[in-house]
């Protein structure tokens, strides 16, 4: 048996509510009215294991030193992503080189000098696998310039500031801790410079400054690594920061409180944040690059010959680098080879600036890159050439013909018809083996040279060729006719008298 209650809206949703204040009267009815505190609720036995399990604040790891990029952080860059902060190029910019050691903290730097390097690198991960490559380019570009340099007389407390030839993007000093010291800085670079496409209108590439400091090892050397921080930049032409930076405050003003919130706001100086040491095996430029370099040598010794040598050397070298003329054929690479032989194939296929890069790499682990990785690693350039190197991809002819001997016993000007049928080459009086020719040139000098090759007819025997046309006539071969030919084209060769005929 089954009831069934029926009951209006307004009569249910009237005892729901009578229910529910009911339920809510007594809460509160212990408590008076100063009963109730947070504070007890923290002394609860849960909360006190909590906070015991939290380092205390004197136990908190404090960085020794802080470094202050005295620029201006972007007002454009969202509240959980890195800091953003325009450069222009050549300007001067300093960097507040801070002790921020606690009382007692690392002692045995009291009184002693450190060292520091400051870089120029690359932000993204893709330009910093190809950093040797890039920043060769760039040097090639702009012979004589560096990357980054320190405005030595405008600097503060810095002790034996250093520029080595072969380090264009950094520089290092000697300070002392104890003294106020500040280093001005200057990029040379802009960021639109290493944009894979250069039509104007393109996001530069973010980069990075970093500091290293160290201390004297045993040795007396600056080896022991202390402390490492960096942030992210963007270089701009003269004045082109101070737009971008007035750009960007303004695109800020237009936008609702509501979406302001999801943004940083812009400080007038970039603290730099911790972070990994920049590895040993930093850009060096060699002379065995792959692309051509400037080795630091006295004004003194140079004449106009020898520059003007040099001049013309290298760039006969990059002009044989980038339209890869060379004479040896690529050769395939194994997927057996062993690490050593991969760094064999590299070097000898002209990927030398690629060896360090591959040092762990066997034959098979080369041979398992895609094409977008070689590009992702190497640049579109040498990614592409690299990728058709291991796959052994050929240049496609610029024409091929297919030419066949006619026998003896044929007439030596019967022209023959060549069909296709089912796929198969057959003609109307016999079966004829063809050869295929390649040609690159399209001149006649290489169809003749070919065709002597292939008939095994010594090439001064040849004194002129024909090619049958309308009517039978005897029309002679030129660079037109060849160039002027159809691609895939099939001929019968007959002899006549020491010269040779090609049926149309």
């Amino acid at each position: 048996m089954a009831w069934v209650l029926k009951m209006d809206d307004a009569t249910i949703e009237s005892g729901l509510v009578h229910d529910f204040d009911a339920s809510l009267s007594g809460i509160g009815q212990e408590l008076g009215a100063g009963a109730y505190s947070m504070s007890d609720v923290l002394a609860l036995p849960i909360f006190k294991q909590e906070d015991s399990n939290l380092p205390p604040e004197s136990k908190t790891k404090n960085p020794p030193f802080q470094y202050v990029l005295c620029a201006a952080t972007s007002p454009a860059v969202k509240l959980h992503d890195e800091t953003l902060t325009y450069l222009n190029q050549g300007q001067s910019y300093e960097i507040r080189m801070l002790d921020n050691r606690k009382a007692g903290e690392l002692p045995e730097l009291n009184n002693k000098m450190v060292k520091s390097t400051v870089r120029v690198v690359f932000h993204d991960r893709r330009l910093q696998y190809t950093e040797h490559q890039q920043l060769e380019g760039w040097k090639w570009n702009r012979p004589g310039d560096r990357l980054l340099d320190i405005d030595i007389p405008m600097s503060v407390g810095i002790v034996e500031p250093k520029t080595h030839p072969s380090q264009l993007n950094a520089a290092e000093f000697l300070w002392d801790m104890n003294k106020r010291t500040s280093v001005f800085v200057q990029v040379h670079c802009i960021s639109t410079e290493f944009t894979p496409r250069k039509h104007g209108g393109e996001k530069g590439v973010p980069f990075r400054i970093q500091i290293d400091t160290f201390t004297q090892g045993d040795g007396g050397e600056y080896t022991e690594h202390l402390h490492s921080a960096s942030c992210q930049i963007k270089v701009f032409k003269p004045k082109g920061a101070d737009r971008k930076q007035k750009t960007d405050r303004e695109k800020m003003e237009k936008r609702t409180p509501q979406e302001k919130e999801k943004y940083q706001p812009s400080y007038d100086t970039t603290i730099l944040s911790e972070c990994s040491p920049w590895p040993d095996a930093a850009y060096t430029s060699t002379s065995q690059a792959a692309t051509p370099s400037f080795t630091s040598t006295p004004l003194s010794t140079y004449t106009t010959s020898s520059v003007l040598d040099r001049y013309f050397s290298l760039l006969f070298s990059e002009f044989i680098h980038f339209h890869g003329l060379v004479v040896s054929s690529v050769q395939q690479l194994s997927p057996a080879a062993s690490i050593q032989d991969a760094q064999k194939w590299l070097l000898k296929n002209r990927f030398s600036s690629y060896t360090r890069l591959f040092s762990h790499f066997s034959g098979s682990d080369l041979l398992k890159l895609t094409r977008d990785d070689l590009v992702q690693i190497c640049g579109p350039a040498d990614g592409i050439r690299l990728f058709n190197a291991l796959k052994s991809r050929s240049v496609r002819p610029r024409m091929t013909v297919y030419v066949c001997q006619e026998s003896p016993q044929g007439s030596p000007l019967l022209e023959r018809h060549c069909t296709i049928e089912n796929g198969e080459h057959r003609s109307s009086a016999s079966l004829h083996v063809y050869h295929a020719l390649y040609l690159e040139e399209l001149t006649a000098a290489e169809l003749i040279r070919k065709i002597a090759s292939v008939c095994d007819i010594p090439l001064g025997r040849i004194h002129q060729v024909y090619r049958q046309g309308p009517t039978g006539i005897h029309i002679l071969l030129s660079d037109q006719m060849v160039y002027n030919l159809s691609d895939e084209s099939c001929f019968l060769i007959s002899t006549v008298k020491g010269k040779h005929m090609i049926p149309k």
